[in-house]
């Protein structure tokens, strides 16, 4: 992945990538004030900043400071991350929809916590067909399926990146629609 084989030298592809996810990063900033207005939403405050710090420490922390191969393990506290805080999205969005006077729905507490499921793992899903397009669009390596040096991975081996992204994002949405579970059943207001 060097040209001149200096390790720490970056390539082409790696601005591009920085730049890519940069403007996603800043378009994903202005998101939340959109949708509040367009739908007269009201985003919690701790969820915003839950949402800020994620966004620093993907788009900045992961990938222009190279957090993805310097810490231990970043991506998979990454994918948790965001497998929790999207089944906390999906729960919410439904919770939303059954207090609103506008649409006439109820549902029960087992269907809001496997929409919540499936919304979180669909976003995971989403977000991985995404790095699949960039690297084959872009050359670059988002689904680190090539060591920082360039190495490239062959099967299993290039695959487990994806796979655990996933299965992580799975489990995280898993535990917090669980959680959101007992809360609907138990009237706890988690």
């Amino acid at each position: 992945r060097t040209i001149s084989g200096y390790p720490d030298e970056r390539l082409k592809s790696d601005y591009v990538l920085m730049l890519l996810q940069c403007l996603i990063g800043i378009f994903a900033m202005f998101l939340p004030a959109l949708l509040e207005r367009k739908w007269n939403l009201v985003i919690p405050s701790k969820m915003m900043i839950l949402y800020t710090i994620f966004l620093y420490c993907a788009v900045y922390l992961g990938e222009v400071r190279d957090f993805h191969y310097l810490v231990p393990h970043w991506d998979s506290i990454l994918h948790a991350t965001s497998g929790a805080m999207l089944s906390a999205l999906g729960f919410s969005i439904i919770v939303l929809l059954n207090r609103s006077s506008k649409v006439h729905v109820h549902l029960s507490p087992l269907f809001i916590c496997l929409f919540a499921f499936c919304f979180a793992v669909t976003m995971g899903v989403l977000w991985e067909i995404y790095e699949f397009l960039a690297d084959g669009l872009f050359g670059m390596n988002m689904q680190k399926f090539a060591l920082k040096d360039g190495t490239l991975l062959i099967g299993r081996k290039a695959l487990e990146d994806t796979m655990y992204d996933l299965i992580i994002d799975s489990i995280s949405a898993f535990a917090v629609s669980s959680m959101g579970y007992v809360s609907l059943i138990f009237k706890k207001g988690w």
